[in-house]
């Protein structure tokens, strides 16, 4: 009979899988070359094992000590989309320091070419506040205001008509509008980019209620490694074992937590709602709050839109976890990937994340796990994950369910194996999901 968990064995299988894997070569990525490390400090961040040091070494917080004052001041208003008020809210609580506002020309056109800021410090993809608005000038104090929240001032400082392709091929490694990344640079932003200072004034009410990065590092250890899980989807078991699981790895010390770290922005067409994602994620903390992975793990909300970049967004990730306090961080299959609208195919491969990740880690200061490629054997009521390779290797066969199928039989009523999700997951799709 199989167990269910077999932690006994997973320390040993990860460390053999992720060590081969940590040898791999790194691929650029539309910047050039692999950026090299610039201080001697940001190569020790790799090593420690305590409270991770924010972006550029400060965590920014440019919430107004006068919000009353800083409100009067504007001169114009100005309603933005979602996916704006993403980057209004992490650029106020730190969640993108060193930053203190959009970027201007010089640094947008440094980060877009070369992932450098100004000041030396990398930065995945470019921070912008775009618009179509002719009577925006500089000297404008701009009021940003989402869904009846006002959140911040801008103070513009530069107005200027960005070389759109250029970021497109240079961040997304594509131009074509069967990009979703490239879709939403051509075809929702405005023709403007405007950047400068902004002063942060309120935060709106979301699916999900998103801590700060201030907040997170508070309910994280101050000795232990961190290891944050990203997704954008409901947590099922192949899920939950990858991220637990992690905390065997090779490169993560000893009493390592794990923060699950779902973003609650815009993500894909044909994702499943935030609110309805949200009440998934509740249950299974819930479910397994009491057990020995689910007291080794920490959850919070990220309000971060998805651009499906591949490679510069897994960097863009890391940074950003970073300054919630996290010194490690899980790169999956294809991460951030995306598929042509038109014939279906990949735009990255399915490992080109990783290598880019492992190849600006040092700079970044952020350590990147790989994660396992893990399949379920055994039958319905005793089953385990092991790797593809362990599975192969024994002559066991993989269970399988596809993404397509498990949605069918979600809507047609049929019974949900256990090994594939969580039964308080499959609960709340059931209900809330159509």
């Amino acid at each position: 009979m199989i167990a269910q968990h077999p932690h006994c064995i997973s320390i040993m299988l990860y460390k053999t899988v992720v060590a081969a894997s940590l040898v791999a070569s790194a691929n650029a990525f539309q910047a050039g070359q692999a950026i090299p490390a610039n201080t001697a400090a940001r190569a020790m961040q790799i090593e420690m094992a305590a409270k991770q040091v924010p972006h550029g070494g400060t965590l920014i917080n440019l919430f107004a000590a006068d919000k009353a004052a800083v409100a009067a001041s504007a001169t114009k208003t100005i309603a933005i989309t979602e996916r704006q008020s993403c980057d209004v809210q992490l650029l106020c609580n730190g969640g993108l320091s060193p930053l203190t506002g959009f970027l201007n020309e010089e640094a947008y056109n440094g980060v877009v070419e070369t992932m450098k800021l100004p000041s030396g410090d990398i930065m995945g993809l470019p921070i912008v506040m775009d618009t179509d608005d002719e009577s925006i000038a500089v000297g404008d104090k701009v009021k940003l205001t989402f869904e009846g929240t006002d959140m911040a001032v801008m103070t513009v400082e530069e107005k200027w008509f960005p070389d759109k392709a250029l970021e497109c091929v240079k961040c997304y490694g594509t131009a074509t509008l069967e990009h979703p990344g490239v879709r939403m640079v051509a075809m929702e932003r405005g023709k403007y980019y405007i950047g400068g200072k902004i002063e942060g004034l309120d935060t709106p009410v979301r699916d999900f209620p998103c801590a700060t990065p201030e907040e997170v590092r508070e309910m994280l250890p101050s000795d232990k490694d961190v290891v944050a899980f990203q997704c954008r989807n409901p947590v099922h078991r192949a899920h939950y074992e990858l991220f637990t699981r992690a905390l065997d790895a090779p490169n993560v010390g000893e009493d390592a937590v794990v923060l699950v770290h779902p973003t609650s922005g815009p993500t894909q067409e044909d994702d499943i709602p935030g609110n309805v994602r949200h009440k998934t994620y509740e249950v299974l903390i819930e479910e397994t709050k009491d057990t020995p992975s689910g007291k080794r793990t920490k959850w919070a909300y990220l309000p971060y839109s998805m651009h499906m970049a591949g490679p510069r967004e897994a960097i863009q990730h890391m940074l950003i976890r970073k300054n919630f306090g996290c010194t490690h961080f899980i790169i999956g299959r294809d991460m951030a990937g995306s598929k042509s609208s038109v014939d279906g195919e990949d735009f990255y491969g399915a490992f080109e994340a990783q290598d880019f990740a492992k190849a600006n880690s040092e700079e970044l200061g952020v350590v990147p796990v790989p994660s396992l490629n893990l399949v379920c054997v055994g039958d319905e009521s005793s089953f385990e994950y092991v790797t593809a390779e362990a599975a192969k290797e024994s002559g066991a066969d993989p269970k399988k369910l596809s993404g397509t199928k498990f949605r069918q039989m979600l809507r047609a009523g049929d019974e949900i194996p256990e090994w594939f999700a969580f039964k308080s997951v499959v609960e709340v799709l059931r209900a809330e999901w159509k």
